[in-house]
């Protein structure tokens, strides 16, 4: 796709951007601009629903976060080719595929420097926030006729995901391929087994407090010496994106520090609230009492995750609030290969929690580039969209990775951590299907590509299912306790600015939780900040 398309675009989009840019870091590769060749008409069209002319498209520019697990190192020039191949077959023609991967806990930011450059790709990943903020400025495509009429719509099992996103007039910018999973809170059994808690007991905030500070002050991971441990860790205070407090609910609890509707449908900041000063105390007292590890002020997932199941447990801590489902498998793998205990306890919500959120869904967007004639657009959809809902070969490669790669049914026999007391042998027939050992570490199996199967909303046909023990039951337990997190706003000014009521938010958070500041005083100066701006977007949401 060429920048020159979209130059009409740029302005709005780039308004979005800089918004979007907040303080996390991130790596970039290069990015192409995709060529196509058009092979009928360029007759201007007006509207999304009006008939198309014919396009071959050649090149495909794809932008993705870390949710796809094939990463550079992890067999994705594999999947890539597979892919190419597959659609290749099905469209009767050739596509090269360009992946650019961003740094997942970077991405708003990344996205936001890659667009205020200009270099727009042609599909891409965006959370749910995201896309509500640039779904009105014109940059992304309406795909709702292209959604309607697709293949995939007679095995469609959960069809209330996309016709939620639609907006009042109809309009579908971005499709969600699975519904959106949340956290929860796992707890190190050694940990709690060395101090004598039994999980059950957590009931309330005090229970789960009690527990953190026991997990600082006394000696949980076995090394001789008290103090050298927290609580938990996580990766921010507060997210930059819904559902927000996911990582740290026991301390949020009912207050939700983002513009968000009222018990009568009325949008207001629910971050002055409170609810939030009663959240931002509670961290203030937790953070004080060594409860919380000083690092989750600025930890990325990453950081967070490699802490907490690192090989040296001195300075890691016994909580971690994560996604559940397939990290309940992986987070119990990562102790595994570094040799610590990997039983886990999957907390049930505290009474003041009453529920995990369950975040709404991140979807793919497709780039307009604004001239008129959808034939571009519905040729990345057929390619991209409708291949990725396949049920098989297309499918298969989005939700398990490449064959022979990252899975196979080829007869195999495998071994991970030899000569361990880790130690397990897999044995699989011919025409058996399994996951392979990950390329990157012998000493793990494979779970899943970017489709996590038990989430999708078309599921496969050919048969392929491997979900672990773990998986099923960490999915399981998040379904039986979780509600649907709030609906994030749209409004013009707030797309416009989110990143600058981001960092005043985090400027209060800072100050009061680290810095032992008045909470009252820190709020004051968030509102003398973008108390204007608040007030702005509040006047467009309940207009």
């Amino acid at each position: 796709m060429k920048k020159k398309a979209l130059s009409l675009l740029l302005s709005s989009a780039m308004v979005v951007s800089l918004a979007a840019c907040g303080s996390s870091d991130s790596s970039t590769s290069t990015t192409t601009d995709s060529s196509a060749k058009t092979e009928a008409s360029t007759e201007t069209k007006t509207d999304a629903a009006a008939e198309t002319s014919s396009y071959e498209l050649t090149e495909l520019n794809m932008v993705v976060n870390g949710t796809l697990t094939a990463t550079v190192d992890n067999g994705q020039a594999e999947f890539e080719k597979q892919w190419e191949d597959a659609v290749s077959e099905k469209l009767g023609h050739s596509i090269d595929l360009k992946i650019q991967q961003l740094d997942h806990s970077g991405y708003i930011d990344a996205v936001g420097r890659l667009f205020a450059g200009g270099d727009y790709p042609d599909v891409m990943i965006m959370s749910a926030e995201q896309f509500k903020q640039y779904a009105p400025t014109g940059l992304l495509w309406d795909m709702a006729d292209a959604y309607a009429n697709a293949d995939f719509q007679s095995r469609i099992t959960l069809p209330a995901i996309n016709e939620n996103l639609k907006d009042s007039e109809g309009h579908l910018y971005g499709f969600a391929p699975t519904y959106g999973n949340g956290c929860v809170t796992y707890i190190k059994k050694a940990w709690l087994d060395a101090l004598g808690i039994n999980a059950d007991d957590i009931k309330t905030y005090d229970d789960y407090l009690n527990m953190l500070v026991r997990f600082h002050e006394e000696d949980p991971d076995g090394n001789g010496v008290a103090g050298d441990t927290y609580g938990v860790v996580a990766a921010g205070f507060l997210g930059n994106e819904a559902p927000y407090i996911n990582y740290l609910p026991e301390f949020w609890q009912d207050a939700y520090p983002a513009l968000v509707q009222d018990d009568n449908g009325t949008w207001i900041d629910g971050f002055q609230t409170d609810a939030t000063k009663a959240a931002l105390l509670r961290l203030q007292d937790a953070y004080n009492k060594g409860a919380i590890d000083p690092e989750s002020l600025t930890a990325s997932t990453k950081i967070a995750r490699e802490k907490w199941f690192s090989n040296d447990q001195t300075g890691s801590s016994g909580v971690f609030t994560y996604w559940a489902g397939s990290w309940y498998q992986t987070l119990t793998d990562n102790l595994i290969k570094n040799e610590v205990n990997e039983e886990l306890v999957m907390l049930e919500p505290i009474a003041e929690v009453g529920a995990y959120l369950n975040r709404e869904a991140p979807v793919w967007v497709i780039i307009d580039d604004g001239d008129g004639d959808n034939a571009r657009e519905q040729a990345i959809f057929d390619a991209f969209i409708e291949t990725m809902m396949d049920g098989d070969v297309v499918q298969t490669l989005w939700t398990y990775g490449a064959e022979d790669v990252h899975w196979s049914t080829k007869a195999e026999t495998f071994t991970i951590n030899a000569g361990t007391d880790k130690e397990k042998t897999y044995e699989y027939a011919d025409g058996e299907f399994h996951l392979k050992q990950s390329p990157n570490d012998p000493n793990s199996v494979w779970k899943k590509n970017h489709l996590d199967p038990a989430l999708v909303i078309s599921p496969l046909t050919n048969g392929f299912v491997d979900e672990s023990d773990l998986a099923a039951a960490g999915n399981k337990f998040f379904t039986e306790n979780c509600v649907d997190a709030p609906a994030s706003p749209t409004s013009e000014t707030y797309t416009n600015e989110s990143g600058t009521i981001y960092d005043a938010k985090m400027a209060v958070v800072t100050e009061v939780v680290t810095k032992n500041g008045d909470v009252d005083a820190a709020m004051q100066t968030y509102v003398d900040t973008v108390g204007g701006i608040i007030d702005q977007c509040l006047a467009e949401l309940n207009q």
